[in-house]
């Protein structure tokens, strides 16, 4: 069993900033890529930001510049560190694991929410 654990979430003002935090625990094998997806209400959950298996990341055109991913794989954790953050980036953040590149977990959420 794996549980991906994020935290960090919560309410900011247009152009402030959030870290999100995500910890992998349980019966984890090689983690072959980690990153971040939202999704907003209505909205289907969409690519944030990405370590690749090969070890590049990807972003999403909409966060590239603002945000910043990071990974520390001997604690098995990925951080997103969220600048400059608009009303638009309001979404429910998921933490995604993918191991032994078969095996795809899901975080539980959490909330961001970005007041105008």
């Amino acid at each position: 069993q794996v549980q991906l654990v994020e935290s960090g979430g919560g309410l900011v003002q247009a152009g402030g900033s959030l870290k999100l935090s995500c910890a992998a625990s349980g019966s984890i094998f090689r983690i072959n890529a980690m990153g971040w997806y939202r999704q907003a209400p209505g909205k289907q959950r969409e690519l944030v930001a990405t370590f690749t298996s090969g070890g590049s990341t990807n972003y999403a055109d909409s966060v590239a510049g603002r945000f910043t991913i990071s990974r520390d794989n001997a604690k098995n954790t990925a951080n997103l560190q969220m600048n400059s953050l608009k009303p638009e980036d309001t979404a429910v953040y998921y933490c995604r694991a993918v191991m032994n590149n078969a095996y795809i977990y899901w975080g539980q959420g959490t909330q961001v929410t970005v007041a105008s």
